[in-house]
């Protein structure tokens, strides 16, 4: 069976262009943007009702499993700018024939599933010290952070800022601890909404 060797720039372009389809099967007018623009890869208007506008980034890997992970580095942490900006990660499998696989979550659920993750692995217990010493810079989150934003399409038709947070419950736990906490200007950092 033919495996196409990962390249990165074609890894992104698959990713978007996928989105890009996905989103135009679900009712919305969607452009690729140029190369560039800061935090937006796909710009979309829905083309029925309120003719809404949402912002997409998209973040594709290759390869499957529960191994797959994303780079969050510090511009993914940021926080959400307005209640329409979106990411939809992207898990391209390495077999040319093989599943792709769409995690449609609100960027602060992002910024916050990235910052949470990797302060909890920096300051696990029962690591010694010294072990693990990687900033927040190189964050990585996991497919599994993400696996109940599969296929929900459907919440880009709400505001990101209303939309649940489904997010593994134990982050909730995590991001109470003062080892993990969130950054300070995280929209939750005052109080955490609700796990869905």
């Amino acid at each position: 069976m033919l495996t196409v060797p990962a390249d990165t720039k074609m890894t992104g372009t698959i990713g978007e262009h996928y989105v890009a389809s996905m989103l135009a099967r679900h009712g919305w007018a969607p452009a690729l943007t140029r190369d560039g623009l800061e935090r937006t890869d796909i710009l979309a208007v829905q083309t029925q009702g309120n003719r809404a506008m949402i912002e997409v980034q998209v973040k594709s890997a290759r390869g499957s499993g529960q191994n797959l992970s994303w780079p969050l580095g510090l511009k993914e942490q940021t926080r959400a700018r307005n209640s329409r900006e979106w990411f939809v990660f992207v898990a391209i499998d390495a077999q040319p024939t093989g599943p792709v696989r769409c995690f449609v979550a609100p960027r602060d659920h992002i910024a916050a599933a990235a910052w949470i993750e990797h302060m909890h692995w920096l300051t696990e217990p029962g690591i010694a010290p010294g072990k693990r010493n990687v900033g927040p810079d190189r964050a990585r989150s996991a497919l599994s952070t993400f696996e109940r934003y599969e296929n929900r399409w459907d919440l880009l038709l709400e505001s990101a800022f209303d939309a649940p947070v489904l997010l593994p419950p134990r982050f909730r736990d995590y991001a109470l601890e003062d080892r993990v906490g969130l950054p300070a200007d995280h929209r939750w950092a005052a109080a955490l909404p609700a796990w869905g």
